[in-house]
């Protein structure tokens, strides 16, 4: 089983090292939102919604934000953007937001050979935050214990070999399945009982196991665009991945992708596709200004409070089109 797997790293490293110039992705995104049925007599509404953030891999430029009442964008925590609008005393039953903007994606590809001794690169400051737990992937004894049968049954050793290891066993052993109730929270538990669910539990698995043999791991999430350049709706969020590997640096992987497409497992253990829009990091969110409910167990949709309390009548529609 170890030249197995060490022929499967290699070819892994071999084929990241072969893929030619990243591709890149410009297009145009609109998030809207209606807070609805706001019933007479309310005191205040607050409305959080994720402003996109640019990095290395996403450039975003012309945020607009149509509102009838005035709104502030703050940075958050892991470089979150968060965009607030407080309302008191509403005359209105609903309240219209939305926020437009333009945003260039770089495909992200990490060569894993790098994972040499003379690369040198300092880490990166608040990698302890990635092996911290989140209310919904604990790292208890057990959590622990299976991580650690999984590195050691494939011989894993480095980072780079564990992380795959643990790819390779959540892309073999889940199944992308949304029928039925419990999946899609990111419960760690949950996706290692039932075995199926959508990338928030996949990366629940990944992330959690990952941290507890060590290596730091991390959330992020946002929309998928259809592989066909166009225009159209957009019906729901997309979440990823990615691991920090001394010598190399975060490695992204999307379980849930190379799942639905085994075609593209080798691809998607070291690189994310251009496909998508990042809106927040993390889990167990905390707002700013902060919400008087729980953290968020992740920030892609509007969250909203009517006199401090959690409101979801809340209608939402996301939409996007490609620029030549």
């Amino acid at each position: 089983m170890r030249t197995l797997f060490a022929l499967s790293l290699v070819g892994a490293m071999g084929f990241c090292a072969n893929l030619p110039a990243p591709r890149e992705r410009s297009f145009s995104f609109e998030y809207a939102v209606t807070v609805k049925d706001i019933p007479t007599g309310s005191h205040t509404v607050d409305i959080w919604l994720p402003a996109p953030h640019g990095d290395a891999f996403q450039r975003i430029a012309n945020l607009h934000v149509e509102s009838p009442y005035r709104y502030e964008i703050s940075n958050g925590t892991e470089d979150n953007r968060i965009l607030h609008i407080r309302v008191t005393d509403p005359k209105e039953p609903a309240i219209a937001v939305a926020m437009r903007f333009d945003a260039m994606r770089k495909e992200h590809i990490q060569p894993l050979a790098a994972a040499l001794p003379a690369n040198g690169a300092a880490e990166p400051a608040g990698l302890e935050r990635y092996l911290q737990p989140d209310r919904l992937v604990p790292l208890d004894d057990t959590i622990r214990r299976w991580a650690r049968e999984v590195v050691d049954a494939a011989g894993a050793k480095t980072d780079l070999e564990m992380a795959r290891a643990i790819y390779n066993h959540v892309v073999a052993t889940v199944k992308y399945d949304k029928s039925g109730k419990g999946w899609g929270n990111g419960d760690i538990y949950y996706a290692c009982d039932a075995r199926r669910g959508n990338c928030t539990d996949f990366h629940a698995i990944f992330i959690g196991y990952a941290r507890a043999v060590g290596i730091p791991a991390r959330f992020a999430i946002g929309f998928p665009l259809p592989a066909d350049r166009g225009a159209g709706k957009i019906a729901g969020y997309h979440c990823w991945a990615e691991f920090y590997a001394k010598g190399i640096g975060w490695v992204p992987v999307d379980a849930s992708e190379a799942a639905k497409n085994p075609a593209k497992r080798e691809y998607f253990f070291g690189a994310h596709d251009e496909n998508r829009v990042e809106l927040s990091k993390g889990r167990d969110v905390i707002l700013v200004p902060r919400q008087q409910g729980a953290p968020l167990n992740y920030f892609v949709y509007p969250y909203v409070e009517l006199d401090g309390a959690k409101f979801t009548s809340v209608d939402t529609s996301y939409s996007y089109q490609d620029q030549p």
